[in-house]
């Protein structure tokens, strides 16, 4: 069997570009005023670190707020610690290890977003599943040890597959998995959940203008610092392109865009290309005509639970789920190399010239 594994971090990932340059630890349960907003300049104070198996880079057009920097740093890594599923000790661990045992009690953190995890579950009837645990640690894609199981294993791992066997006390705050076997994954939507907490930490900071990259999931502060008054450019990757090269653009002001894509992650066996993103109702990946889809709204959260559940409803679906979801918008690339936009982008997205990519609409 020939077998081949590739980990690409944030493959489609995000182009953020304004006129003149360009930009490639407080509880959420806390409030705290902001600080005044600091003078905007174009010059970044920026730093770039690899946490939860993904290259965070964090950009502030201020001055003066290295201070700021270093929170939103310590709170990637506050929360990394807490969610990581494959983390030893992290409290989705422990919430794992006694599946069928017993509640299990957790940070106000984790409880909202395992609570944010189950609206999306509900909310996509299935297509975003939480406790996706037993069949993406079955896969492994994006680790040394990734493989594709037997159909035997995937039968078996696929009876513990059921979000409504996840039982919330939001007064206690625990979270208890009814059978033994169960395993939440909520790698489909922690980085959504941390980028929005950053967004948290610089406001607080009297950070308004700033870039947050947790590889594929980017939120654009602001406008752009150059003093035109003009939105962010933010430009999606061209997934059959080496990265830094866009296959269109869009503006953005005080959004994020999160993309989702067959080549972030995936495992090659004996030719056939499985991606990262598992269907929770077969245990393999999805399988459709989709390469790639983006998510633009005002919560990364959101963007992270709206591009898994989109990927598995496929194009026509997937459309249709997004032009019902309230102040968000997406677009659908193809693997015919055919790009598919939401009404609310009509006028807005462009496709770069000569990108190979021709914008398409429904029949």
């Amino acid at each position: 069997m020939k077998k081949k594994l590739i980990k690409i971090v944030a493959v489609l990932g995000i182009l953020v570009t304004a006129v003149g340059l360009s930009a490639c630890s407080n509880s959420s349960s806390t409030k705290k005023a902001e600080a005044p907003a600091a003078k905007v300049t174009q010059t970044p104070i920026e730093g770039t670190k690899f946490l939860m198996g993904t290259v965070v880079n964090l950009k502030i057009y201020h001055k003066d707020k290295e201070d700021a920097l270093k929170k939103g740093f310590a709170r990637v890594k506050e929360l990394a610690d807490k969610i990581t599923v494959n983390q030893k000790g992290s409290e989705v661990d422990k919430i794992n290890a006694n599946a069928g045992i017993k509640p299990v009690k957790v940070s106000a953190d984790v409880f909202d977003l395992v609570e944010k995890a189950q609206f999306f579950s509900k909310n996509s009837g299935g297509s975003f599943d939480m406790a996706i645990g037993p069949i993406t640690s079955l896969w492994h894609i994006g680790f040394d040890d990734a493989r594709k199981p037997s159909q035997a294993e995937i039968d078996s791992a696929l009876k513990l597959v059921n979000y409504k066997n996840v039982v919330l006390d939001k007064k206690n705050k625990t979270v208890y998995l009814k059978q033994k076997g169960m395993q939440l994954d909520l790698g489909g939507i922690a980085k959504g959940y941390i980028t929005d907490e950053v967004v948290k930490v610089f406001k607080k900071e009297g950070v308004n203008t700033a870039i947050i990259d947790l590889g594929g999931n980017i939120f654009v502060m602001g406008k752009s610092p150059t003093g035109t008054n003009k939105p962010w450019n933010v430009g999606i990757q061209d997934p059959k392109a080496t990265r830094g090269t866009p296959l269109g653009s869009l503006p953005a002001t005080n959004e994020t865009v999160v993309t989702s894509g067959i080549y972030e992650r995936y495992l090659e066996v004996n030719d056939k290309i499985y991606m990262h993103l598992m269907n929770p109702k077969t245990g393999y990946p999805f399988d459709n005509n989709l390469m790639g889809v983006s998510i633009i709204t005002k919560k990364s959260v959101d963007g992270d639970g709206l591009s898994t559940a989109t990927f598995d409803k496929g194009l026509v679906e997937g459309i249709k789920y997004i032009e019902a979801s309230k102040d968000t918008e997406a677009i659908f690339v193809t693997k015919d190399k055919k790009v598919y936009i939401t009404s609310g982008l009509e006028g807005k997205f462009k496709l770069v010239d000569d990108s190979g990519y021709t914008m398409a609409k429904l029949n």
